[in-house]
């Protein structure tokens, strides 16, 4: 009996500590600034105790963003979020304006082909997850990186995992000295915890390495925020390059960034790539834009 009393006891001391702690510094939503009670406490171990081994394989983006955000956003603010859902284009993943129908290839990829074979994101950009990743990029609040950064484990999984098996999984570089003013990659982030979460839940992925430096931003580009198509282009032309070609012949890569928009950054990155020996490239994102 002693035992089970201690145990009792001590989740009542730990239960009283996070009731004061509430109480004394409530939660504030890192969306809208509202303080609000969380229905988990920020100081958990890792996001997968709240899935069950069954939820990576049919799990629901909508849900899943819901669950994992319960300690940084209010209740109502963790609804606000459209998933990258089907019917999309097969190539793009450009989410389609009527929600009926098979997906197919969009005018644009016809009109313009990309360099890339596939691209996919967890949701779109837009409201809650669109907030989201600006308040972990711009305000510094890299403890959204990593629920962001299993969402986009669990669309890599149900994306390419047992389909597209891939060697190489590169973030979109920053250039240095946004990289020093900012002080972190945020597509890096949102990858370098992917292995603990495979682990996690049961998932091979030793066929894989993250490659964090073998793609180089080689100059400064103006921000593509409020850049057209054609800009955006013109803006990122020549500004990657290769550290180590050898590192990367023959391979299956996948790009990690937070947004897709036009798809010029990460075009751009493909053409480095390929033109180096890369066997193919897919592209995975946080958000896409509609």
């Amino acid at each position: 009996m002693i035992p089970d009393n201690r145990a009792a006891i001590r989740s009542l001391f730990i239960w009283m500590a996070r009731a004061l702690r509430e109480a004394v510094w409530p939660s504030k939503c890192l969306v809208c600034g509202s303080f609000f009670q969380p229905e988990m406490y920020k100081n958990y171990n890792l996001p997968v105790k709240i899935f069950n081994d069954e939820s990576i394989l049919a799990y629901n983006k909508k849900s899943a963003f819901h669950k994992l955000m319960l300690p940084f956003l209010c209740p109502s603010c963790s609804t606000g979020f459209v998933p990258a859902e089907s019917p999309f284009c097969c190539i793009c993943g450009i989410m389609f304006k009527s929600r009926i129908g098979d997906d197919h290839v969009c005018g644009e990829c016809i009109k313009s082909p990309k360099k890339f074979r596939m691209a996919r994101a967890v949701g779109a950009y837009e409201g809650t997850l669109m907030k989201t990743i600006q308040r972990l990029k711009y305000k510094g609040k890299i403890q959204l990186a990593r629920p962001l950064g299993m969402l986009l484990f669990f669309a890599f999984i149900k994306y390419w995992n047992n389909k597209n098996r891939i060697d190489l999984i590169v973030p979109v570089p920053l250039y240095i000295k946004r990289f020093r003013k900012r002080g972190f990659n945020q597509a890096y982030l949102l990858i370098r915890e992917w292995f603990s979460y495979a682990d996690a839940f049961n998932v091979e992925l030793s066929y894989s390495k993250i490659e964090k430096n073998v793609l180089i931003r080689n100059k400064h580009t103006q921000p593509q925020i409020g850049l057209d198509r054609k800009q955006r282009k013109a803006n990122i032309k020549n500004a990657f390059s290769i550290g180590n070609s050898s590192k990367i012949t023959g391979k299956s890569i996948l790009l990690i960034d937070d947004v897709y928009t036009t798809g010029a950054t990460v075009n751009e990155c493909t053409k480095v790539l390929l033109n180096k020996g890369a066997k193919t490239v897919d592209v995975l994102t946080l958000a896409r834009g509609m």
